[in-house]
């Protein structure tokens, strides 16, 4: 059933944050413009995440929420008139219907400033969300955060979701990362070994140890990497010193630690032929630009947060009376800690000839399976 009313001609996506969730947003996009080709269908998110999906060519345009300069509105009057000004804008553009596919406070605001007619959510929004919100969504928090919110395009579409997951690069980065003669032309591995969680992290002698396994084709169904790139940002380098002293002893191994954008980031792993990293944003980059994955998650629910179609990339060690929770440094630290360099090398196999599945490497809808967790 198709939905009801007029079909609308301004659509706004409200997803600002964090990147990895900009990232595995892409399909609400894509659901809204197929059933509604004609629509101009902006996404607001955080600037600094913008250069994510700015690309995209289902996007009619950014709509930029400057949230370092927005900071402490409350106790700034120049941040509050910022702020003022910055909603006044937001509601000028007359949308016709906003989703909130954060379904936060803040998002719930914004939804309400724009003062659409339609303005569709969740039902369970978090932080009282839900009360900038004309329709309400049931949509259990058990299921993936994706299936999560495709229930909201449905809603407003009337029509089966599209799960597109797919991310598009500029031609300014993918020109550069082909000019940099440390890739060009070679096939190199990405490895994402940091995180703001302590909780979420490898061991970095341990990455140490696979970035040398791939580099010495001690992986089979490996492509023979002439290169592994180390990224992350520059406050991160101080989580990965081994995995730096390699770079210093062994120039196959790139370190681009704190010298990529985000939008540089996309190019570099578009380039590459295989990405193994922690539950980050990394991840959910890789799956948009189909890249084969190994993906170590510890402390954090693969049903629900893990990389979306791709459960058999992922290597997770799951024990009886474990609890989810990746803010826990010390619980999520033994869990990652349980992942050997052995396990991570044998999905780098499986991951290069095809996926533990035997599937393809094609973004896509997937629900979790048993076959990458090891049950202790």
């Amino acid at each position: 059933m198709k939905a009801p009313g007029r079909q609308p001609e301004r659509v706004l996506i409200i997803r600002p944050s964090a990147l990895g969730d900009v990232c595995r947003t892409v399909p609400v996009l894509v659901t809204l413009k197929r059933r509604w080709p004609n629509a101009r269908i902006d996404w607001l998110v955080q600037d600094s995440f913008a250069a994510a999906v700015e690309n995209h060519p289902d996007l009619g345009r950014v709509v930029p929420f400057p949230r370092a300069g927005l900071a402490n509105w409350w106790r700034s009057p120049a941040a509050f008139g910022a702020l003022k000004r910055w909603l006044g804008a937001l509601r000028r553009e007359r949308y016709d219907l906003v989703l909130d596919c954060q379904g936060l406070l803040r998002s719930g605001l914004f939804a309400l400033a724009t003062g659409a007619p339609r303005r569709i959510g969740y039902a369970n929004a978090e932080e009282l969300g839900w009360f900038g919100l004309n329709e309400r969504v049931d949509a259990p928090m058990s299921e993936h955060t994706v299936d999560r919110m495709l229930r909201l395009a449905s809603a407003a579409t009337g029509d089966e979701a599209v799960r597109d997951m797919r991310l598009y690069t500029g031609a300014t980065e993918r020109d550069a990362v082909a000019a940099d003669p440390r890739l060009c032309g070679r096939a190199f591995a990405v490895i994402a070994p940091t995180s703001r969680w302590p909780g979420k992290l490898w061991p970095a002698d341990r990455y140490a140890r696979v970035a040398a396994a791939l580099l010495q084709e001690r992986v089979r169904g490996a492509p023979g990497f002439d290169a592994v790139a180390i990224v992350g940002t520059r406050s991160e380098r101080g989580q990965i010193g081994p995995l730096l002293e390699l770079s210093r002893r062994d120039e196959r191994v790139i370190d681009l630690v704190g010298a990529t954008s985000i939008a540089r980031l996309l190019a570099v792993i578009e380039a590459s032929a295989l990405v193994v990293a922690n539950d980050s944003a990394a991840v959910h980059m890789a799956v948009g630009l189909d890249r084969p994955i190994v993906a170590l998650y510890g402390p954090t629910d693969v049903a629900r947060v893990g990389p979306y179609g791709r459960a058999s990339s992922v290597v997770q060690v799951v024990r009886d009376g474990d609890v989810f929770d990746h803010k826990d440094g010390a619980r999520g630290r033994a869990m990652m800690e349980r992942i050997t360099v052995e396990m991570v090398l044998e999905r780098c196999e499986r991951s290069l000839v095809g996926g533990a599945d035997g599937g393809t490497r094609s973004a896509g809808c997937g629900v979790r399976s048993d076959a990458c967790e090891e049950r202790v």
